[in-house]
This record gives C-alpha cells, sequence and structure tokens, in this order.
C-alpha cells in the first residue's frame, strides 16, 4: 500500500452532502477532497461509484461461526475481520442476557479487545428486560434492574460499557436509565410492554436509542400507541431499525424512515454467529438456533433469533425496497449510530478525519474497503 492514495471516479458521501470528484488519502486519513483532475501519484479509480464512510455496526451478536458472548479473543478477531472485510470498519460487541458470574466475566474480557482496538465498545442487550417480550434471550436469566450490578459492569469494563438497553417498566428502570446516562453509557428502550407513558418517561430521564424498533416490543395500536409511537416522535431518540426483509415488513420500515426523518434511524444487524455460514443449527447464548433460508429462529419456540446479514446488505434493502436514496440509507449504517453511542472518528469522511472507507459499484455490492488508510485483503 503506497504512503497515500487517491480515490478518483468517485461519488463520496461526507456529513454534506455528495462530493462528485476525487477524495486523497494520506497517513491514514482523508487530506484532501476536490473536483477536477486529480492530483499526481498513486491512484484507485472508483469508477462512478460510491465512496461511503466505513460502515459501523451498533447491534450486533457475532458471525463467521463466533459469537460476542464466547468473549474468547480469537473468536472476537475473526468477527471483526468478516465484518471488516465487507465493509463495516467499527463494531460493537454485542451481549444477551447471561448469569451475573457470567456477565461480568464477558464484560471484562471483551473490555480487552476494545483496548486492542478491535471493537469501539461493549452493549448489554440484557438482562434487564420483560420476560414477556424476551425474544431470544433466556427468559430464565432475565431480572429486573440493579444499579449495583450495573456498576459492576462498568468497573468490569474499565469505560468500554457503551449501550445498554431497559425495559421501562420494570422496578428500578428509571434509576438504571440515570445511572447509565450519569456514567456516559447510553440507555436504550427495548424487549418491553411499556406504554406509550412510560416510553416518554424513559426518554425524560436519558434513554436516547429505541432497540430494534417493532421487533420484541409492545405493538401499534391507535388507542394504545406504547413505545413506537413514542420513539418515533421523539427527536432525542435514535431508532434502531433491521432491514433484512424478515424482521420488519417493509411496509412498516418504510414508516419508520418517514416519521423519524433523516438523521435518526439506525440501521443495525442484530446478526449472530450464523452470519456468513448458510443454513445449519447454532446457538445463541444458550439458545438452539436454526437458520433456514438465511432466517434463524429459536427451535424451541421459533421465535425470531437474530438476523443473518451483514450491514452493507441492510443498506442495500433500504435502498432497494423502502426506496430511502443512498446517501440516507448511508449515513443511518454509519453517521447515525456512531453519533447515537459517540462513537468519534466513525462513520464520517470529512478532511482530517480517519480514513475508513467503502467502495460501492452501481449496484451498492462492496468493491473495496480501507481500514485506517489501508486497504483490506
Amino acid at each position: 500500500m503506497p504512503h497515500s492514495v487517491t480515490l478518483t471516479n468517485a461519488r463520496v458521501v461526507t456529513p454534506d452532502g455528495v462530493h462528485d470528484g476525487w477524495l486523497r488519502v494520506a497517513d491514514g486519513r482523508v487530506s484532501e477532497l476536490g473536483s477536477g483532475e486529480a492530483p499526481d501519484g498513486p491512484a484507485y479509480d472508483a469508477g462512478g461509484g460510491w465512496v461511503v464512510p466505513g460502515l459501523v455496526d451498533t447491534h450486533v451478536h457475532g458471525g463467521a461461526g463466533h459469537a460476542f458472548p464466547d468473549a474468547d479473543p480469537d473468536g472476537v478477531r475473526e468477527i471483526v475481520a468478516f465484518n471488516r472485510a465487507r465493509g463495516v470498519t467499527s463494531m460493537v460487541g454485542g451481549l444477551v442476557a447471561a448469569t451475573p458470574e457470567d456477565t461480568l466475566r464477558q464484560v471484562a474480557a471483551l473490555a480487552e479487545s476494545c483496548e486492542s482496538g478491535e471493537l469501539a465498545g461493549l452493549y448489554l442487550e440484557g438482562p434487564f428486560i420483560a420476560r414477556s417480550k424476551c425474544g431470544a434471550h433466556d427468559p430464565a436469566l432475565l431480572r429486573d434492574p440493579d444499579t449495583a450490578e450495573f456498576d459492576r459492569w462498568l468497573k468490569a469494563g474499565r469505560g468500554h460499557v457503551r449501550m445498554v438497553t431497559v425495559a421501562p417498566e420494570l422496578p428500578g428502570a428509571t434509576e438504571l436509565i440515570r445511572a447509565a446516562v450519569s456514567n456516559g453509557v447510553v440507555a436504550a428502550v427495548g424487549h418491553t410492554e411499556a406504554s406509550y407513558e412510560q416510553t416518554r418517561a424513559a426518554f425524560d430521564a436519558g434513554a436516547t436509542v429505541a432497540t430494534h424498533l417493532y421487533n420484541a416490543m409492545r405493538p401499534l395500536n391507535h388507542r394504545d400507541p406504547g413505545p413506537i409511537a413514542a420513539s418515533l416522535e421523539d427527536e432525542r431518540v435514535a431508532v434502531e431499525l433491521i432491514v433484512d426483509n424478515v424482521h420488519v415488513h417493509p411496509g412498516a420500515a418504510k414508516l419508520v424512515f418517514a416519521a423519524a426523518g433523516a438523521g435518526r434511524v439506525s440501521l443495525v444487524t442484530d446478526a449472530m454467529s450464523a452470519t456468513g455460514l448458510g443454513d445449519g443449527e447454532y446457538t445463541l447464548g444458550d439458545l438452539r438456533v436454526r437458520v433456514s433460508g438465511g432466517e434463524a429462529r429459536l427451535v424451541d419456540t421459533g421465535a425470531i433469533a437474530s438476523s443473518t446479514i451483514v450491514l452493507p446488505q441492510a443498506v442495500r434493502n433500504a435502498v432497494e425496497a423502502l426506496g430511502v436514496d443512498v446517501p440516507e440509507a448511508v449515513r443511518s449504517a454509519s453517521s447515525v449510530p456512531a453519533a447515537a453511542l459517540g462513537l468519534e472518528g466513525a462513520g464520517r469522511i470529512a478532511v482530517g478525519g480517519r480514513a475508513d472507507l467503502v467502495v460501492l459499484d452501481a449496484d451498492l455490492a462492496v468493491s473495496r474497503v480501507m481500514f485506517h488508510g489501508e486497504w483490506t485483503r
């Protein structure tokens, strides 16, 4: 890899819009954006394709046969390498409900993967969620929010716990949300039976993310709007959406983009270990999962259990199935999730910024990926 390279003939998605021209990378950073004739030196012709920020997945549990709850450093590296080669340059490692002892062990082990630069942080989807909306979490492992347990996570995580999902209706939820926010951790609302009023109260207490909207959540009803309406109307809230054409019908997903508007929809995968491996039987936490036709469901209950897509597929689905324009779909998978979790330097193309870049062809397929100024294999 040359010390510097210019990406030419490119449509560059920046925070301010689409820049047609060229982009120069030097010393691992974007050094210049320009139009017209590109500077002399090593170049890569993007062929008129899109150059977009490295994508940011803030809700993912595994891939390539490995799972973050296993807390195995080699497995983490495999998940990260698998995603990075496909355009996801920043990831937050997602955990599922486990015993207090296992959760502490997982958090402590994965904090090392954050310190080594493999992960951008940690996300705990359980255990403070509703049993009736447990989804693919073991209901026997769910418990009421406990700020003392949360404090133990913070100590074990050494500053790397980024987000926790809480069901607002549970006893102690408001205290947990306030404790999270006061410690710089994003509080998310999800896996919940909460009413509209309870959800609004959670946002007023400081929660700023809705976990995979629609899924494992009290449904929208015109006399009982619940957490879906409360999340869509609140400008303070980033709304996660799994666009794999399994978790959410395209018609319902279109409503999210229409209601939340640009800048608040955060595309996530919720992907599991089976991602990239095809159909078969796998595990999520301690639960058995069967994947058929790319659709993952719990063996025992038939409940949907995570997805098997990588984030660029969600971008393509948003464009092709929902009619979202390319720049908005890209931002929903890069700058929006990065901002929602405060991941500095991720998800944006700007002069002086980190050169994490993805080249997409006319069909939005990934052509090349650059991480910290170096092309990945």
